[in-house]
This record gives C-alpha cells, structure tokens and sequence, in this order.
C-alpha cells in the first residue's frame, strides 16, 4: 500500500512549541482560525507534570539533532534525516495506522510472495516513556521499528506489518492529522536516536571498495618462506631508481670487456691482467720460407732461439742479444726444420734432401748426420735420447742418438706430410699430425699402430700442444679448410672441447702459469688469440703480422712468445707476465740439467 503523507512538525520562531502551518512546504487547508468542531489543539494535554520528563528529553533530542548538519545521507539506510529545511516524509520505514472519529477503510497488510515471514534479527531497542500520547498510537511495534532504526538494517520486504484496521467511528480528518501530529512529536525523539546511531556506525558509501581483508597465515607463511628462499626482505622494494654510475675517465675496450666469461671472484685477478699489443722486440729474417707445412723456429730451455732460413740456421741470444751462424747447408738443399734437445745443449736440422744433423751449439760443431727419409723431414721432437722426424713421405722414424744404427721405429699410419708432432712430456704417449687430416695418439709402449686415429679436422693438421697441467689433454688445431681447435682426452680419446677460430690455426701453446692457450692464425687474420680453459672464452686478440703467422715457440721461463712470419720478421711478445712470487727456470738450473743430459747422453 502507498505511504501517506503527513505533515512534519518543524520548529516556529513565533507562538507555540511547533506548527503544521508550512510543514513539508505547504500551506495548510484549513483556515489559520479554528473551526468550531475542531477540537483545541493544546500541547497541555501532554502531562509534563511528572518532573517534566518528556519535555526536557525531547527538546535536549531536538537540539542535538538540528545541530548535525554535516551527515550525509547513505542509501544503506531508509531513514529520514533532519533538515535546515521543512521536508515532506514518506512513511517508508513502517506502516501507521492511526485511530480517529471518521470511518476508515480496513487496509489489509502484505503479506511476503512465499508466505513465510523472516524472524526479526536480536536488536538493542530504546524504548520512549509514552504517557498521554499513547492514545494516538494504537500499534506501539510499528513505533518500536524507529527506535531501532540504525542499530540493524531494515528490511523492506520482510519488516513486520500492522495486521489489525482502523476501527470504525466517527470523526474529522483534521483530529487524525492532530494524531499524525502528536505521533511524530513522539517519533521525531527517536529519529534523532536513529541519526546519533548512523553516525557512530560510520557508514560511507564506499565501503564496498575500501574494504581490506587480512592474509590468511597460510598465505603469510608462503610468502615468508619464498622470500627466505629468495634472500629478499619482505620490507624492501624488488625494483628501485637509483643514481646512475659515474662515467670512467678511462676509455672502455668493450671487446675484453664482453669477451670475458664468467668465472669465481678467486680467478678474476688473472683476467684482469695488462697484455701488451704491441711487440717487445723485433728482428729482420730474411729469406724466411713461406711454406705452412714447415718448422723452422724453436727456443730452448738454455734460453737461445733458432732459426732456419733459407739455406742456413741462427742461434739468437735472448741474454746478450747477439745472433750467431750456425750451419749454412749445401746449395742443392734448404732447411725445412730446426728442433732444440730438452737440455738446449744440442739442435737437430732437417733438410729438404730427407738428411737429419745434430749440431753442437757450444762448440759449433756438427755431431752427426742420419739418413732414412727420401723425402723432405718438415717436423721434428726430442724425447730424451730419441729424436723422431716426420716426412713428406707420411712417415715417422725414431732415432737413438746414442748408437750407431740411430733407427728404432717406423711408424706407419699417415698417407700425407707429415707437418705436426709433439712428445708429452713424461714422454708416454707421440701426437702427429698430417696432410691427410688426421690426428694420431701413439702409445710409447707399442708403436705398431696408433692408440687413436682422430678424423674431426678437415685439413691439415700442424698445430699440437699437450697441456703442462692435466698431461691426458691435447690441443690440435686444423688448417685454412678447417680453422678449429679440438681437445683430447688422450686416455679415452673422446673429444672434450671444441672452438671455431674463424683463421687458419699454424701452431698453438699453452700457458705455463696461466690456464690458458695461445693460438697464432694464418689467412684471413695474421694474429695472435688467448683462450681461457675450459671456458673456451678468447680474452685477448692481438693483429700480429702482415701476412700469415707461419711459427711460434715459448720462452723457457713461459712469459714471451717468438712469431715468425711470412713478412720476414720475428716478433717477441709478452704475453704471460709471470705472477708475483712465482718461480721461473734459472739460468743455473738450465746448466746443471744440461750438464747431467750430456753425461746421459752420448751422441755418436
């Protein structure tokens, strides 16, 4: 049923306590004179007289309520708020049914769509000290639901409704707005108790969004571990600004800066070391063959550096810087090959003829000749007392420089030059490498047939070099077709590492203090690469030359590396700078081992 509107009592600044006259903004109907069947209107027949109760709660209600004129209305409540203006009320919040003299027609309640009626939640109820006024309020529940008003959200739908009519009688309509009148003089007490309650509730109509749930333990839990886990405080921010670094005063190679790998913070001084790009010493050797499958420089252990050009050999000096002549070979022969003897007292020279001498440095002296190759000897190694030589031909001899037939092995594998070879050095096991591409691992011991035939290099393979510290590793490094270095287990023969170098790999050696290896490079670079082991990572590339790197050797002591080119010069460049407090070979050392070799070895 719709709500009736009533008039609401306001205050008035002239005559009595309120006034109907502009209640909800309008004039009333009736004549401000009043009419002789209308009954007094005297707020008197209120008794006040008991302590005057009822008039001092209401005017102390009333004032409270018109001084709130900040609260805002919130559609979580249907309760009518007090105003600075008259306002018209629309009985929204319960159904009156108000008694007077006139005949009513008996208004049924609504009842609920599926006939059931919810049970009204516990609520904290004031209740008014009702005394004359009671007569004008039949229904004393539907006067209860203002008093809870705020206290609990009603429910439109499901709010208890007035079952019992007006009773029928006789009366006027202006005696039943006098009874809607006296009503709300009642009422309007616990409306101000509904806005005292609605502001202390605090409701705000944006409490669905600002609602903040608190984590469950588990969630918290979870969130601890996984910052423990991830060594991130919970109290810091991931992603922070910070001031940019200073800039360097010093110009950034970016090359060595980005080429480096990653390595433990105990390696990092070694990566951090100053290589020098450019050359220590350079020295003029003319008449310099250029041929990749020749070897014709090497340095001793008594520090001294030979070298073949053309038709003869020098000794230089790395001590007094002094060069000397050697041997000047016939003019139907060249020198294809030069290779120093572990205690430096002595060199062997291979000739283009298949000729192999043995030379005296000291003395200047040549010890003696071999013969067995019919072709060019284009490689040499010692091991102690046994000199092997490799020929075009593809075969290896081993020769006994201590007897006369020097002969003691031949080994047979290759089919192309042979232009690689290299002794371990606790000589168990001979590396060669050929024309043919291949690489062999001879065992010491039986020298029939190799230990292992590798066939991953496509071209000819020169560069060999056995690691100073893990004697099991080989590094060998293909020609211009091939331009890769690979390791070697020597033990298993299985192939550990691998790198493309891009250039024609002419010879490799490692690093005695350093865990790493130098490469030199023919077409297309001509220069000179340092390799970290195992990472594989190039730290350093240095332009060498102008044309193809044909040779290199190491200083006894590890620090300098000797590169002969086809340009016809010898550079020396200081690669592996020894570390601080480190022992080199001395040159009292190198005497005193070369003193016991001679006594060892005998050369006939």
């Amino acid at each position: 049923m719709a709500s009736p509107a009533v008039l609401t009592p306001v205050k008035s600044r002239h005559g009595g306590l309120f006034s109907t006259r502009t209640a909800g903004g309008r004039i009333a109907l009736s004549p401000s004179t009043p009419s002789p069947r209308t009954p007094s209107r005297q707020f008197q027949d209120i008794n006040v007289s008991k302590d005057e109760s009822i008039h001092n709660n209401f005017t102390s209600r009333f004032s409270r309520s018109v001084s709130k004129t900040n609260v805002r209305d919130s559609p979580k409540s249907n309760i009518a708020r007090p105003s600075h203006t008259p306002k018209r009320l629309e009985l929204g919040v319960s159904e009156w049914t108000l008694t007077g003299t006139g005949n009513t027609k008996q208004t049924p309640s609504r009842a609920r769509k599926d006939g059931s009626v919810r049970a009204r939640p516990t609520k904290t109820s004031t209740r008014i000290a009702y005394n004359a006024a009671d007569r004008f309020i039949p229904n004393r529940a539907a006067s209860e639901a203002i008093c809870n008003v705020g206290v609990g959200k009603l429910d439109m739908e499901t709010r208890p409704k007035s079952s019992s009519s007006s009773s029928s009688g006789e009366g006027s309509t202006v005696l039943a707005n006098a009874a809607s009148a006296s009503a709300f003089e009642i009422g309007r007490g616990a409306e101000d108790e509904a806005t005292l309650a609605l502001e202390s509730l605090s409701l705000n109509d944006d409490d669905d969004n600002t609602i903040t749930k608190k984590p469950a333990p588990d969630a918290v839990a979870y969130q601890t571990s996984l910052a423990s886990a991830c060594n991130i405080s919970l109290n810091t921010r991931i992603l922070a600004f910070k001031p940019a670094p200073p800039e360097s005063s010093k110009p950034i190679d970016l090359r060595s800066q980005y080429n480096r790998p990653l390595k433990p913070a105990g390696q990092s001084a070694q990566f951090r070391r100053k290589v020098l790009s450019t050359p220590e010493r350079v020295l003029d050797a003319p008449g310099l063959v250029d041929d990749y499958y020749l070897n014709l420089l090497d340095w001793s252990s008594g520090n001294q550096v030979a070298i073949g050009l053309e038709r003869s050999v020098y000794v230089w000096s790395a001590e007094s810087g002094t060069v000397a002549s050697l041997l000047e070979c016939s003019a139907d022969t060249y020198i294809s090959s030069v290779k120093w003897s572990g205690d430096g007292a002595y060199v062997g020279v291979g000739l283009g003829t298949g000729e192999v001498q043995i030379w005296d440095v000291e003395e200047g002296t040549k010890l003696r000749s071999m013969y067995g190759h019919d072709t060019r000897v284009g490689v040499m190694g010692w091991n102690k007392h046994i000199l092997s030589t490799g020929a075009r031909s593809g075969l290896v001899f081993n020769h006994d420089v201590r007897i006369a037939e020097h002969k003691v092995a031949e080994l047979v594998s290759h089919t192309g030059e042979v232009c690689g070879l290299e002794w371990r050095a606790d000589g168990a096991q001979l590396a060669t490498g050929a024309n043919d591409n291949l690489v062999c691992i001879w065992d010491a011991r039986s020298l029939g047939a190799p230990k292992f035939t590798k066939t991953n290099h496509r071209a000819a393979v020169k560069a060999l070099a056995w690691c100073p510290w893990q004697s099991n590793l080989l590094a060998t490094g293909g020609g211009s077709h091939d331009r890769h270095i690979h390791f070697w287990n020597s033990t298993t023969g299985a192939r550990t590492n691998s790198i493309d170098t891009g250039s024609q790999v002419t010879s490799l050696r490692w690093s005695t203090g350093y865990k790493e290896i130098v490469s030199s490079s023919g077409f297309p670079d001509n220069s000179l690469s340092i390799w970290s082991y195992p990472t594989l990572v190039k730290n350093v590339e240095i332009p060498a030359h102008e044309s193809r790197v044909l040779h290199s050797c190491l200083s006894p002591d590890g620090q300098m590396l000797a590169t002969a080119a086809a340009d016809e010069s010898l550079k020396f460049w200081k690669l592996f700078e020894k570390k601080p407090g480190s022992a080199g070979v001395t040159r009292d050392g190198s005497s005193t081992a070369k003193a016991s070799m001679v006594k060892q070895m005998t050369i006939r």
